[in-house]
């Protein structure tokens, strides 16, 4: 008896293995799929039952804050500092307005993405690689191999800084407004430093000086129309790997944040743009900052887009090892993780993939 269910267990995970490398060698993504027109989820995307509670509660008003003023308003500045610490603390989590990029530039860049993820698949299998070391990644699930279940999802990735691509390194359809996209959000970036290093009651230019914001990732992320949302996610259960994430979302809903351990929806804000505190963040702020849970539903009704920026350190650089910050340490708050570099960490969750777990747990004195 144990035997065979021994060797149904390993039937299973071959058929399941094969399963993912033949989804992955059409090199056409889950777009793909719904452009042959099918009307079920395959079996590599179904998820455990147990995620499934689509629910929001409504109780919780998501934190919108207003930016306009910080730099040449005193009043307004301690305020704007102090809605992104109580965000930070309690959320880890914020929209913010007035953020300095022109609506022009965010509908454009959601529209280069369309472009990108709209045009011919044999155009697109140009960029289709699993060679993270490219400049440019186009491929479905980034731990395709790794996780429980696979996310209904394609995504191109583009590192942005500290050394921006060259005109030619990336694709046509959406080069110009990359660029333009990237330089804007470079600026918003480090004001948000700015304000959280202040939070933090530190210097201004603290979290600056450490290097958060040297390298920027960008991951556009295009979620098709599914025949079976009920079954599926577009993004499973997972906090982010940087310090800080700004995130361009379009109308379509779909991302919840794990806020009191209830699953609340981020409401669709025309020209706002999501802030994330990352892993990284929580864990040189000793869980000052809170790096929230999140995910992202499967629709009917899209295709969804959205664009996130990763505020990371310099990975090209000699190694720089990340820990609790000592300003923030005392015998009464000793440090909670041991220090990690950049590279080490991101190694350690890509691999983990989107499990379910966080990966800081395994950073935990």
């Amino acid at each position: 008896m144990a035997a065979n269910l021994i060797e149904t267990e390993a039937t299973c995970k071959n058929d399941r293995i094969s399963e993912l490398r033949a989804f992955d060698d059409t090199k056409a993504g889950v777009k793909g799929l719904v452009d042959a027109g099918i009307t079920k989820v395959p079996r590599i995307f179904i998820q455990p039952p147990d995620d499934f509670d689509r629910k929001s509660n409504p109780q919780f008003e998501f934190p919108l804050i207003d930016l306009e003023g910080f730099r040449d308003d005193p009043n307004g500045r301690k305020e704007i500092i102090d809605k992104v610490r109580d965000a930070a603390e309690t959320w880890g989590f914020f929209q913010v307005i007035n953020h300095g990029i022109p609506d022009s530039v965010l509908e454009e860049m959601l529209n280069g993405v369309r472009r990108f993820f709209e045009q011919d698949t044999e155009v697109k299998k140009e960029w289709y690689t699993r060679d993270y070391s490219k400049t440019v990644v186009y491929n479905s699930n980034f731990d395709l191999y790794s996780a429980p279940s696979a996310n209904w999802r394609d995504t191109l990735f583009c590192q942005m800084a500290p050394h921006l691509p060259n005109h030619d390194e990336l694709p046509s359809v959406c080069r110009d407004i990359m660029i333009a996209f990237i330089k804007h959000v470079l600026k918003l970036g480090s004001c948000l430093f700015q304000i959280l290093s202040v939070a933090l009651d530190l210097k201004l230019d603290h979290l600056e000086d450490m290097g958060c914001a040297k390298g920027l990732a960008l991951l556009c992320h295009y979620y098709p129309v599914c025949p079976q949302p009920e079954l599926t996610l577009g993004t499973s259960q997972h906090a982010d790997s940087d310090f800080l994430t700004v995130l361009l979302n379009d109308q379509v809903s779909g991302l919840q944040v794990l806020h009191q351990n209830q699953w609340v929806d981020v409401p669709p804000v025309r020209g706002a743009l999501v802030v994330n505190i990352g892993d990284l963040l929580q864990l040189v702020s000793n869980d000052r900052f809170f790096s929230a849970e999140h995910r992202v539903l499967a629709n009917n009704v899209g295709p969804r887009i959205s664009v996130a920026c990763f505020f990371r350190s310099d990975l090209s650089a000699s190694p720089k090892l990340y820990g609790p910050i000592e300003e923030l340490l005392s015998e009464d708050n000793p440090p909670k993780y041991r220090a990690t570099t950049m590279k080490d960490y991101l190694t350690y969750f890509n691999t983990k993939g989107l499990d379910g777990t966080s990966a800081l747990l395994h950073y935990r004195i």
